[in-house]
Order: C-alpha cells, then sequence, then structure tokens
C-alpha cells in the first residue's frame, strides 16, 4: 500500500442560503492511507480552520449523484454560470451549510487518492491501530 499521503487545496464558496450570498473561502481535503476509507476536509472559515471527517466513498459517488446519509451530502450540480461543482452539504444540530467546490478540483483530488489506494483495495492496519490505541505493549507482539 502506498503511504503517500494527498492533499488538495482549493477555493470553496459557502452558499449563504438565506440570500443565496457566496462567500469565497480555502479549503483542504486530506487523504491518508493508513485510514483508507476516509477523508478530512479543512475549510478555513472567518473564525478558524473547520475539520470535517467523512468516508472517502461519498466524494467519489457524489461527483456523479447525490449521495449520503446523516451529517454529510454531496451531489453534483451546476454553478450560476453553467460550470461543473459539487456540493458538500453539512448537517449539524446548530444548522445546515452548503459548500460548492469546483467539479476539476474535486475530480483531481480523487484521481490522486484512487492512485494512492485503489477503491476496492483499501486495507486497515488494525495491529497498527492496536498499538496506537493500548500503546506499545507486548500483547501488540503476541
Amino acid at each position: 500500500m502506498n503511504d503517500n499521503h494527498t492533499t488538495s487545496t482549493t477555493a470553496v464558496q459557502l452558499v449563504e442560503t438565506e440570500d443565496d450570498a457566496l462567500v469565497c473561502l480555502d479549503a483542504s481535503f486530506h487523504y491518508d492511507p493508513a485510514d483508507p476509507f476516509a477523508v478530512t476536509m479543512v475549510v478555513d472559515s472567518i473564525s478558524g480552520p473547520v475539520r470535517w471527517t467523512f468516508a472517502r466513498e461519498l466524494i467519489l459517488n457524489g461527483m456523479y449523484e447525490p449521495t449520503g446519509d446523516g451529517d454529510v451530502h454531496v451531489w453534483p450540480c451546476l454553478d450560476t454560470r453553467g460550470a461543473a461543482v459539487v456540493i458538500v452539504e453539512l448537517e449539524t444540530p446548530e444548522g445546515g451549510t452548503l459548500l460548492q467546490f469546483p467539479a476539476r478540483a474535486i475530480h483531481e483530488f480523487v484521481a490522486s487518492s484512487l492512485a494512492a489506494v485503489p477503491q476496492g483495495a483499501e486495507q486497515l492496519d488494525v495491529d497498527g491501530w492496536l498499538v496506537q490505541l493500548l500503546g506499545e505493549t507486548d500483547a501488540a507482539t503476541d
């Protein structure tokens, strides 16, 4: 398995649903082959970085069709100028947020993550996870 982390930084537009105004922010996606089923998105908001970790499958499928359960939903769309975008909707008890990403940036990130770990080849390092959880003990070498 490839040990290279994948990171992609892009501009994102926060869609303010009250008046459909767009606020431009920076965001990055991170993929770590050590946690092959997850991606982490960090949005640099006005109040500081906001980090969400969710299933890589949501980004993979959400580029082509609406997908998601629970707190994260992803779907393809066109912006007001007709450019391809990917919408990421985040739900919290306090409310929801719509983020609009350039489709090209999402596609490039997904391609990089798939080059690191192809879909279907994901494997968890359970022994390494147990060592982290329990600390360096003899139990980890049994």
